[in-house]
């Protein structure tokens, strides 16, 4: 799908055709949409194509008449009644007259712009708005990473309570998150910090605060997502730790309650067997002085193992 945007002094509009300083947004483009925009602008397939390959590393690619900005951008996807968080790769190619963006999905971080929500937003101003994209796309992974320690928490609490293995499996999806939006966002340090240098994209004096805030967005959710990946890591290990003593602690109460039926069953034995002289076996009061025996010591045995604290 290809959508075409210009701002004028009333808002963001559609427009058919593309116009010098206009906002050309592609999502999930098809074959021939890559084409036709390929040949228009002049610019390669292959660079038309590489942000919608999912493996695509982040990276500043300049070239004759145009420059090509690859960066990774969080997204959610719900299966199964879950939501899992990833990220996918996010073009902006930057020419002399219009702004590219190309994506695999309507991501939040271009549909703000798109809906006019976004203050001093000009289609025309387009250092700026490579800026304000990028400075959306950080605020949204620190967002994300809100969402996954909220989630880290209930599961947590989930866990006190239950202690199954569903639970530890969503903690290990939210950890598997972490690990992918650390990759990403250390990705897009590397080409914020390239971008600090590239001199392929005009820098005016008003934008340069607006970058430097993207660096330290960037940074600050690179700490938060470390800082939370160790949180789950450690929680994950400590209730690991925690089922595993349970089950040792089950093991070993099965085990001493097995010693403790022992004892009448190995008694019970004697007296099945088929001989004549059987101790008591020919008193009145024999079945009841074994069954005392038996009784005390198996009390004995108990008590013996309640002061070990294996009881």
């Amino acid at each position: 799908m290809i959508r075409i945007f210009k701002t004028t002094d009333s808002g963001i509009r559609k427009v058919a055709v593309a116009e010098e300083g206009c906002w050309i947004a592609l999502t999930n483009p098809t074959a021939e949409e890559l084409s036709t925009t390929a040949d228009q602008f002049n610019i390669d397939v292959d660079d038309l194509k590489s942000p919608l390959d999912e493996e695509e590393r982040s990276r500043i690619q300049v070239e004759e008449n145009y420059t090509l900005i690859i960066l990774d951008i969080p997204t959610i996807e719900e299966r199964k009644g879950r939501e899992y968080f990833y990220t996918i790769p996010f073009g902006i190619i930057f020419t002399d007259k219009y702004i590219f963006t190309v994506c695999l999905v309507d991501s939040p971080v271009l549909t703000v712009f798109m809906d006019g929500r976004v203050r001093d937003f000009y289609t025309y101003k387009r250092t700026r708005f490579i800026y304000q994209m990028l400075y959306r796309n950080a605020t949204m992974f620190l967002q994300y990473l809100k969402i996954i320690d909220k989630k880290s928490d209930e599961v947590e609490k989930k866990l006190h309570i239950s202690q199954r293995n569903q639970e530890l499996i969503e903690m290990l999806d939210l950890e598997k998150s972490l690990v992918y939006f650390t990759t990403s966002l250390r990705g897009n340090e590397v080409v914020l910090e390239k971008l600090m240098r590239n001199t392929s994209i005009p820098r005016y004096e008003d934008d340069e605060e607006l970058l430097e805030d993207v660096i330290i967005e960037n940074k600050q959710a690179i700490e938060m997502a470390k800082i939370y990946s160790d949180i789950l890591s450690g929680t994950m290990d400590a209730f690991a730790s925690v089922i595993s003593n349970n089950l040792n602690v089950v093991i070993k109460f099965m085990s001493t309650v097995t010693i403790v039926l022992s004892i009448p069953t190995m008694i019970a034995s004697f007296y099945g067997m088929n001989f004549q002289h059987i101790p008591l076996g020919d008193n009145p009061y024999g079945f009841y002085i074994v069954t005392a025996i038996t009784l005390i010591v198996t009390v004995v045995l108990v008590f013996f193992f309640k002061k070990k604290n294996l009881f």
